[in-house]
């Protein structure tokens, strides 16, 4: 049976891992599980702890781990900690030894794409056999890549063997909201589902429903959303983030959260592309001289 199943063991910690209830899964009892599973749900544990800003103790907790499954996860948190070059050697090298992983394949295809490897992670991630982690990794890659036919095609494909899956759920979403029109509507019903359920919400749920109601034109509610989202994290970048938009949207100063946002996270893909946007700008404009007449 797979574990990750509706009738499987990590169901409920697997989930609480991709809606970023990441102290839940941190506080999951796994002294019950199978043998078998105990890997697996160790696993998300430390990816949580990671995404909790608790990288350098998870590189201590697996240090000496021999797993490829712990191994992956050790280049992860060292990725996080600045290491690019080791962490995507190792990786490399897992690929090459443990390539049929699945822990592997989707921690590995990560920290590939996020080094910028997006070939070398889609390569990793398509050898994946049934694998809702690989498939809902795949489609931000393509988002990310501006390929949203290929993101639509794995959806769609996915959708047809995992029926009921939250992730196939989110990943469709994630869809959605690239695609537009009415799909925006629809991404809004899945998140603001989990975002307004005490047993599923979390910050990064708030936020995919504060995004979705932006693109509706619905301010005030997406502003309540991301504020909420700050009360419960106030360093939390994408929260920041989005509310800085919504600030320019509806014709306010954005310096403060500007600042915010850069104290937070100096590199944060919104300050970068801003960067390369004003420079693109200054270097345009520096061509042309100002012509005045008498």
């Amino acid at each position: 049976m797979d574990p990750y199943s509706a009738e499987g063991e990590l169901i409920n910690i697997h989930n609480h891992f991709h809606q970023g209830q990441y102290q839940e899964v941190i506080d999951f009892d796994t002294s019950a599980l199978s043998p078998e599973n105990a890997l697996p749900a160790r696993v998300l544990v430390l990816r949580a702890r990671i995404a909790l800003g608790q990288a350098e103790d998870v590189v201590a907790d697996v240090q000496g781990e021999s797993a490829p499954e712990l191994v992956a996860i050790r280049a992860l948190a060292e990725y996080t900690l600045g290491k690019t070059e080791a962490a995507v050697k190792t990786i490399e090298e897992l690929a090459s030894s443990a390539g049929d992983n699945q822990t592997v394949q989707v921690v590995g295809g990560t920290v590939l794409q996020a080094a910028g490897k997006s070939e070398e992670a889609l390569a990793l991630l398509s050898q994946h056999s049934g694998s809702l982690d690989a498939v809902a990794l795949i489609t931000q890659i393509h988002l990310q890549q501006n390929r949203t036919d290929l993101a639509l095609k794995e959806v769609t494909a996915a959708r047809r063997w995992a029926q009921d899956s939250i992730l196939v759920n989110l990943a469709e979403s994630w869809v959605g909201l690239r695609i537009g029109g009415e799909k925006y509507q629809q991404a809004f019903y899945v998140f603001e589902e989990l975002a307004q359920a005490p047993s599923t919400s979390s910050i990064i749920s708030l936020v995919s429903q504060a995004v979705c109601e932006l693109h509706l034109g619905r301010v005030e509610e997406a502003q309540s959303a991301l504020e909420q989202a700050i009360q419960k994290q106030p360093d939390y970048t994408e929260a920041i983030a989005n509310l800085l938009v919504l600030t320019v949207i509806i014709g306010k100063d954005p310096s403060e959260l500007t600042s915010s946002l850069k104290k937070a996270a100096p590199q944060h893909p919104f300050l970068v592309d801003l960067k390369e946007k004003s420079e693109l700008f200054d270097k345009a404009a520096g061509k042309y001289s100002a012509k005045v007449s008498a």
